[in-house]
């Protein structure tokens, strides 16, 4: 039985990133930065072997300069119980094992280690992804892959779970941009290496009327009062921590020692049969 074909060219995604890398827009990494500064701003406890896990060195490095930067390849520089802190800063979303990833994490860590994940998922680019759908029904009467689908955030408690993490979260933070049109849109995409990556992306030139009728669809259902277009970019950000008997465990059904009505000073009402 032949394999699927991955999701991801990896060599296309690098490609990618080597050509953006000349000039690039980085307000997306600015974003994750603050996200994994603020809640390691949270946590009461010091990292002494952090790690980061990135296809985008630059901006990683200059935030944290005490951490070692390893590249986002399918099999990861990690040695097993080496670190304390390892982050994955928006990478896995190309990943064509996201399980995979978060495992080789979760056996880097020492015993109540801390990972932390930021990846774009959820309804990152999904005003694009509906006006050049339409668009491409309407002009060829087909559709092809030209926006990577992306993880949705109910899902992702369960790829920390499977990973065997404890206390896993996972929470989103959406982001919004606007654009003169969707070619300032695309410019900017592929400043951030984020463009069409997937395998079974179109090898050849699309239609100009194909962009033509998706940049109407766009203006005419996604645009803000002042006629720019309105571009999502939803960024989930998951934790997750290697067990150890430090941490704390949930209470067993029914081992309560007090009613919750008492704890709440009110009267607890009996349901009627």
């Amino acid at each position: 039985m032949t394999a699927p074909a991955p999701l991801t060219d990896r060599m296309a995604l690098i490609q990618h990133r080597t050509r953006a890398a000349a000039k690039p827009a980085l307000f997306l990494h600015e974003a994750g930065i603050e996200e994994v500064q603020d809640r390691l701003s949270m946590v009461n406890k010091s990292f002494t072997a952090p790690v980061i896990v990135t296809g985008w060195p630059d901006p990683w490095a200059k935030a944290f300069p005490e951490a070692p930067i390893i590249a986002d390849d399918e099999t990861l520089a990690l040695e097993p119980a080496s670190h304390d802190l390892v982050i994955h800063a928006l990478a896995l979303h190309w990943a064509n094992d996201p399980v995979g990833q978060l495992i080789q994490m979760r056996r880097a860590l020492r015993p109540d280690g801390l990972m932390l994940t930021v990846l774009l998922g959820g309804t990152t680019l999904n005003e694009l992804r509906t006006a050049l759908a339409q668009a491409e029904t309407e002009v060829t009467g087909g559709l092809s892959p030209r926006v990577a689908p992306m993880g949705e955030l109910r899902d992702m408690g369960g790829l920390l779970q499977r990973a065997g993490f404890a206390l896993p979260v996972a929470d989103s933070v959406a982001l919004r941009a606007s654009y003169a049109d969707i070619h300032a849109l695309m410019h900017d995409l592929r400043a951030m290496g984020e463009t069409n990556a997937m395998t079974a992306r179109p090898r050849h030139m699309a239609r100009r009327t194909l962009f033509t009728r998706a940049s109407e669809l766009y203006a005419a259902h996604f645009a803000d009062s002042e006629a720019r277009l309105i571009t999502t970019y939803d960024m989930i950000v998951l934790t997750g921590w290697a067990p150890d008997d430090s941490q704390q465990k949930p209470l067993r059904p029914g081992s309560a020692g007090a009613r919750l009505a008492e704890a709440l000073g009110t009267k607890e009402t009996p349901l009627e049969d």
